[in-house]
């Protein structure tokens, strides 16, 4: 796969090739989502004027190569929008391309536009290599994260 990419927001034309990527990030993650909520969650993102967006990354072939979906709500610390980067996936043939990277950049730089207050991500302890990549582009903290199932 070719380097030569552009990001970009998800667009309606973008469904079916989203899609695939999407189950291979479930796979990976071994879920497996009702179809009403992975159509809804799409239908959020292509939807103006929602909270859920996505930025996906397209090679010179017009394929997708990833995306990056992502959450915008307020917070109690500031008045400005928080950013909750909820899922970055890389199709497997793009991987160490640094598609991930210009996504997580081009995010940043959305974020600065519309003076987001910040982005913020987790990820498995154990997913090393994309630890990897994010201890080069952002801050890690010393949060713990708790969850309670409902």
């Amino acid at each position: 796969m070719s380097t030569n990419m552009q990001i970009r927001p998800a667009s309606p034309d973008d469904r079916a090739e989203w899609l695939s990527l999407w189950q291979q990030y479930c796979a990976f993650y071994k879920v497996s989502l009702p179809q009403h909520v992975v159509f809804g969650t799409w239908q959020r993102i292509v939807t103006e004027g929602e909270s859920i967006n996505s930025l996906v990354a397209v090679g010179s072939n017009a394929k997708l190569l990833g995306f990056c979906n992502y959450v915008l709500h307020p917070n109690t610390w500031s008045d400005q929008t928080v950013c909750y980067l909820e899922d970055l996936f890389v199709h497997d043939a793009a991987r160490r391309l640094g598609v991930g990277t210009k996504l997580i950049n081009e995010l940043t730089t959305l974020g600065r536009q519309e003076n987001w207050f910040r982005i913020y991500w987790i990820t498995n302890s154990d997913n090393q290599e994309a630890r990897a990549a994010y201890d080069r582009l952002a801050k890690r903290t010393e949060h713990v994260r708790y969850e309670i199932a409902l």
